[in-house]
């Protein structure tokens, strides 16, 4: 594994355990070059998955920008960085076990939009605002009703 502060190619795995939801093993290593220690997560790929997006453009299914996506919808909520993980988690195994080597980008953001509403209503909206592209904020005020109204019937 190549050390993310000197870039040598050796490090020495120190320490490994599984996450608390199992889904990946988590590794602590140090470089043989210059010390540092670091942190690596293995995690199990089914399968090559590639990502249909607008404009007939297509790249390889990318954990990390999931992870930002909902980092950045959940940011300064206080929720557990576990049950973030575990909606990630979740939402990368459904498209990859979902039988296609194609997904389209609005398959994954429904499936984000889904997990997000059980999460927490702030960040479903703020998330739904970006993917939904709203223009003005009577478009934010007909969405946070609709999703009042839910809440109501639940």
């Amino acid at each position: 594994m190549r050390c993310p502060f000197c870039a040598h190619d050796d490090s020495q795995v120190k320490d490994s355990r599984p996450t608390e939801d199992n889904a990946a093993i988590r590794r602590r290593r140090q470089c043989e070059g210059c010390g540092a220690r670091f942190t690596t997560f293995e995690r199990v790929q089914l399968r090559e998955v590639v990502v249909c997006k607008s404009g007939d453009r297509r790249e390889p299914f990318d954990r990390s920008k999931l992870e930002q996506s909902v980092a950045l919808a959940v940011r300064k909520r206080g929720i557990e960085q576990e049950r973030i993980d575990q909606l990630v988690s979740g939402i990368q195994r459904q498209v990859e076990t979902s039988g296609e080597s194609e997904v389209p980008s609005a398959r994954i953001g429904e499936l984000v939009m889904e997990g997000l509403r059980q999460l927490d209503s702030v960040a479903y909206i703020r998330f739904a605002s970006v993917y939904r592209d709203f223009g003005e904020a009577r478009d934010f005020e007909e969405f946070a009703s609709s999703v009042r109204d839910a809440a109501l019937r639940d």
